[in-house]
């Protein structure tokens, strides 16, 4: 890579880091956020100047004491004193400031990106998006959202500030000190070729030089340590969602015996972290051989420089240590890339993860949105042209139409995607074209229903507020969905996407329609886990409610009773070979 496309590269990413940073600053928050920046960086400033006044203090302190000047050297301590205290307090309140700064930002960033995350379901499509074959796949389909959210957002805040502020005070204390340093060094002479020469400043050249130097070598054996870090914290998230998934399914895990199987493949991922955090290691330990070398060395590389001065008599000792003092301020300020160099790729691999993240959003926003469901009295759907994430098309030109009163039965073999269709109708599934047209007052049941774990009460009237219903409606509404054992359990807290049956938990979903009465219903394989005679009382109550409502029943199903309470099927019928689609749909009226 040319120099030329490294300064491009450089330039790309502090444009995305920018992008990441700048919105919190210009948020509804900005004047407290502002604010408490600007504290802090005060009171880095004030920290330097101490540094300054320390500094001063050495020379006085140290002079008083090879001068055996007992005076002095008590004044000097009591000046010490205030100089301490004050540095307590700034070191106290720039700790408090900074971290309340952090806590601020990244609450602010973790509702920003949640809001966007959960916004036009977002989070649904980022997982549709990962079956898509792209080239640029890695950049528009980011692994483990839910990670970069909780933890990239957390390291993002921390390492921004705590770099930027340590950034700040090497810049503000090379310009405090490099003036002191260039006076108390004095110049050096040397005889080259019978001439004399002399280099005024020595001591902050050199140090130059020697930050200089370290810098450029720490960056070729640092380098590894970004990729590294990106890639740990991918198999990090990748290990912990396993363990997630292995406790979501726990049940169905322990029925197939399948314990080996998840050891083996935790196991796998396990060892994906193990193996890349002892690359990571590996390469911070040549990173420490070096930055140890470098920092014991900058001990006493000022003495060894001004040590001539000191023996010839033109210094004393506490201009010695006034010098050492200088030169490792300045040597610090220089040094800041050195000494920050693991924080500075770690924050690299973080913010590549934010902006590919950010880079998601941006993907989703110009491919394909879903169709948008235009409020109707009838179902009218035209010009459907509906594909799968691969691309391969399942109906092509297809028309739909349904008026109230209609009971309407999806039928066709598995995987001829009636679920995919399903999800068109509610709007959610991007990849189809064409125009949809619906009542707005429609629930559609899926085939995996979701309960947050909490008190039954929220789970039966989610995404509603509980508190929207009364204890009738909702004791109500679990006898009609033949569930009267749980109508006494309403605020029993539970995880009951576990701890119901298959068929509970199918009723548990169709009791929130029979609470929230909508018009039209929509049922994907609502009933499958139901016996025929349940599965019976329950259609019979849902025919009850769209009756009422005068609206209309919509469901997929293979069992012939539920046939039974509709009299249109769709029917979807594999087309011949080489045909624009898989599919087509034929009506057939019973």
């Amino acid at each position: 890579m040319t120099a030329q496309q490294k300064l491009h590269n450089f330039k790309a990413f502090a444009s995305r880091a920018w992008a990441l940073t700048q919105p919190y600053f210009a948020s509804q928050d900005k004047w407290k956020a502002r604010g408490l920046l600007a504290a802090i960086v005060a009171l880095n400033l004030g920290m330097v100047y101490l540094a300054v006044l320390f500094n001063d203090w050495n020379k006085l302190f140290y002079d008083a004491l090879q001068d055996k000047n007992e005076a002095v050297f008590w004044a000097q301590l009591g000046r010490f004193t205030w100089l301490a205290f004050t540095f307590i307090i700034l070191t106290v309140y720039k700790f408090y400031l900074t971290q309340l700064l952090e806590v601020r930002w990244r609450a602010w960033m973790t509702s920003h990106y949640l809001q966007r995350w959960l916004d036009g379901q977002v989070f649904y499509r980022l997982e549709l998006m990962r079956f898509q074959h792209q080239p640029d796949a890695g950049q528009a389909n980011p692994d483990n959202p839910d990670q970069r959210i909780q933890e990239d957002i957390n390291l993002f805040t921390s390492y921004t500030i705590s770099l930027s502020m340590g950034l700040l005070n090497a810049v503000v204390t090379l310009a405090s000190f490099v003036g002191i340093l260039w006076a108390l060094s004095g110049g050096f002479t040397f005889s080259l070729g019978g001439s004399s020469y002399n280099i005024p400043g020595f001591m902050v050249w050199m140090a130059v030089l020697y930050c200089a130097v370290g810098s450029l070598l720490t960056h070729y054996i640092g380098r590894p340590q970004i990729r590294l870090n990106f890639e740990q914290q991918r198999v990090e998230a990748d290990f912990r969602h396993h363990m997630v998934r292995v406790r979501e399914y726990s049940e169905s895990i322990a029925l197939d015996r399948g314990e080996a199987v998840e050891q083996a493949q935790l196991d796998l991922r396990f060892s994906r972290v193990l193996g890349n955090y002892l690359r990571l290691i590996k390469a911070q330990k040549n990173l420490v051989w070096f930055t140890s070398f470098f920092g014991q060395a900058a001990v006493v590389f000022p003495f060894v420089v001004a040590a001539p001065r000191f023996f010839s008599g033109a210094i004393q000792l506490g201009e010695l240590v006034q010098i050492s003092s200088a030169f490792g301020q300045v040597q610090g300020a220089l040094s800041w890339f050195v000494d920050s160099y693991s924080n500075l790729a770690s924050w690299r691999a973080t913010t590549d993860r934010l902006t590919s993240f950010e880079a998601s959003f941006t993907a989703l926003s110009q491919a394909q949105q879903p169709l948008s469901a235009m409020d109707s009295e009838a179902l009218d759907v035209s010009n459907l042209n509906l594909a799968l994430p691969d691309g391969s098309m399942l109906l092509a030109n297809t028309a739909l139409h349904a008026t109230a009163g209609a009971r309407v039965l999806l039928q066709g073999p598995s995987g001829s995607g009636k679920s995919t269709l399903f999800r068109t109708l509610a709007g959610i599934w991007p990849f189809a074209t064409g125009s949809l047209a619906r009542p707005l007052d429609a629930m559609f049941i899926p085939q995996r229903p979701y309960f947050p774990n909490g008190p039954l009460r929220d789970a039966l009237a989610y995404p509603a507020q509980a508190n929207q219903y009364n204890d009738v409606q909702l004791r109500q509404a679990l006898q009609d969905a033949e569930l009267p054992a749980l109508a006494e359990r309403l605020d029993e807290a539970g995880a009951w996407g576990q701890q119901l049956s298959g068929g509970e938990q199918q009723r548990l979903a169709i009791a929130r329609v029979l609470l929230k009465k909508p018009r039209w219903v929509f049922a994907d394989e609502a009933t499958s886990a139901l016996d025929e005679a349940t599965e019976k009382k329950v259609y019979e109550q849902l025919l009850c409610l769209v009756k009422a409502g005068d609206g209309a029943l919509f469901s997929i199903a293979h069992r012939p009773a539920v046939a039974s309470f509709h009299g249109t099927r769709w029917v979807l019928q594999p087309q011949a070979e080489g045909s624009a689609a898989r599919y087509r749909l034929v009506e057939k009226t019973d």
